[in-house]
């Protein structure tokens, strides 16, 4: 581990959250307004430089938000962290909010250090609600949580997901926990896993709700799973329900692989 000498760059770590509703993802896209693009262009105003690269933990798509967020950036200015904290945090947008600046060792990149990742996807089904309509799923239909919590089980352990995602280079991830709650009318889906595969979450959230609606079963998911093509024809959820909570940095792989192969 490589770190700064005095007077040398410095690498901070810090927890961002953001509403991904006016977003076209977080990664930068040449023309299109982006979290990554906003915190550069903070960045980039401080230091005077061209760009500060901003590595992060977990790329979002367009709509999909973030409370617990983690990003990498190396700053080589003067002003410390207790000032350079607030200093981003006040030329960012309503829409994007950072936390404290932790120091780290220079090569720290935060895709690599993460071990899990936790995302939560809302459901509604009561009344349309205006207020939530920016984070929920409005669905108008009576789910069966119980049937979709028998079936998710099944998804829980190391596997092959190329029929629930975009796959670049492998598709083998682990899920260490699939979770459904049911509050009143708002169902919640936690889905916990070392990484996630592009619209991962939201096509398995896609192929619960057909369960839960009595249109699929456990052994029809499990078929889709093993599958070559993508599940339910490639059925995904609405964005906006989907929800970075967390992402857990450090030393924890072997006890989470302990607990996936065991299953829930």
């Amino acid at each position: 581990m490589k770190h700064a000498r005095e007077g040398g760059p410095v690498r901070y770590r810090a927890r961002v959250e953001y509403d991904g509703t006016e977003f076209a993802g977080f990664q930068v896209q040449p023309g299109r307004r982006t979290v990554q693009g906003e915190l550069e262009r903070a960045l980039a105003h401080l230091s005077g430089e061209p760009r500060i690269q901003v590595k992060v933990a977990g790329r979002t798509d367009a709509g999909v938000h973030a409370t617990g967020q983690v990003i990498a950036f190396t700053w080589t200015g003067s002003m410390p962290a207790k000032q350079l904290g607030p200093a981003i945090g006040a030329l960012l947008p309503r829409d994007v909010a950072i936390g404290p600046l932790s120091r780290v060792a220079l090569d720290f990149d935060p895709r690599r250090a993460a071990t899990r990742r936790t995302y939560r996807y809302s459901i509604w089904t009561g009344p349309r609600s205006p207020l939530r309509s920016r984070y929920v799923y409005e669905l108008d239909e009576h789910l069966d949580v119980e049937a979709m919590q028998d079936a998710a089980n099944h998804l829980v352990g190391r596997h092959d997901f190329s029929a629930f995602g975009r796959v670049q280079n492998t598709a083998i991830r682990t899920l260490y926990e699939v979770r459904l709650r049911r509050r009143g009318h708002l169902i919640t889906v936690d889905v916990i896993g070392d990484a996630f595969l592009q619209q991962m979450v939201r096509s398995i959230v896609a192929a619960l709700i057909r369960i839960g609606m009595g249109r699929a079963t456990a052994k029809d998911l499990v078929d889709e799973l093993r599958s070559p093509g993508r599940a339910f024809a490639g059925a995904v959820v609405p964005a906006q329900g989907l929800c970075l909570r967390r992402v857990t940095i450090g030393p924890s792989r072997q006890r989470d692989n302990k607990k996936a192969r065991q299953g829930p």
